[in-house]
């Protein structure tokens, strides 16, 4: 399932408008097996705590200097989308709670690292996802 939801999420990201670019740009088209299976093993790790990831996610954000507000919305907007197709209610509410958390704390991280005011970034509702 973890499988199906990382490749099916990412075809979505890499042909769509905002978010297609941004990760195209930054991964080669020869790199993508790579950076799916890498994803695989940090879903992997962040569900099922099977330490198959040892990486740092957050660095590799950082330097995207285009990263809003906009994109974390869709990402989390097409990941509430591929999950709530892919799963049962209950792994996809898990899916989405995990990412939900983890879009709060690159953003925070984000606008920390670029000297901006983290205190006013509230963390972005299920609801609020189109």
């Amino acid at each position: 399932m973890i499988h199906a939801v990382v490749h099916g999420f990412y075809d979505e990201i890499r042909k769509d408008d905002l978010l297609g670019p941004v990760f195209n740009g930054v991964i080669a088209p020869e790199d993508w097996p790579e950076h799916l299976a890498k994803m695989c093993d940090f879903w992997s790790a962040t569900l099922l705590r099977t330490g198959r990831y040892d990486g740092r996610p957050l660095p590799p954000h950082l330097a995207i200097t285009e990263l809003g507000e906009e994109h974390f919305r869709r990402w989390l907007t097409l990941f509430n989308a591929t999950v709530a197709r892919l799963c049962p209610p209950e792994v996809a509410d898990l899916f989405l709670d995990r990412a939900m958390r983890i879009a709060h704390s690159f953003r925070l991280a984000i606008a920390f690292h670029r000297g901006e005011d983290s205190l006013a970034i509230a963390p972005i509702s299920k609801e609020s996802l189109q």
